[in-house]
């Protein structure tokens, strides 16, 4: 098991680092070179700029049982589909019962603004999403080192 990081847009990871050293697993944080991103435990993997280069990155290296945090919802149906573990950085569990509501809604969402309306802004992070994320990765990791 290891935990895979879409670090494009990733809030908390200092907490995921420092679970990831707890536990000893291999954490790789993936992003692009418009980041700088800095670990004191893990790797950072700089991929080339482009539509989605890191999603793509993250789906090709994710197997059964891997823990990937990203807030794509494109990126979590396919990992989930590998039977990996999915978290968003605000904590909440990505499953196979919740993603293609998430999907619909999405779709939803990009319908309206491509016909000029507005959709809600996403909400600031807060203390609670630190607590939320670290609460579910120890979870799903304790989970999955008992297998």
């Amino acid at each position: 098991m290891k935990i895979i990081v879409d670090g494009d847009a990733c809030p908390g990871i200092s907490i995921i680092q420092r679970i990831a050293k707890e536990n000893n697993l291999e954490l790789i944080v993936y992003c692009d070179i418009h980041h700088i991103i800095n670990l004191e435990y893990g790797e950072v993997k700089v991929v080339e700029s482009g539509f989605q280069s890191v999603d793509m990155y993250v789906v090709n290296l994710c197997k059964s049982n891997d823990v990937v945090i990203s807030q794509d919802y494109g990126v979590a149906a396919i990992c989930l589909g590998k039977k990996a573990n999915v978290i968003n950085p605000k904590g909440y569990l990505y499953t196979n019962d919740n993603i293609d509501k998430m999907l619909e809604e999405r779709h939803l969402s990009q319908k309206i603004r491509r016909g000029g309306g507005r959709t809600q802004n996403a909400k600031k992070r807060t203390a609670e999403d630190d607590l939320r994320l670290e609460k579910s990765l120890k979870r799903v990791v304790e989970c999955n080192i008992k297998e």
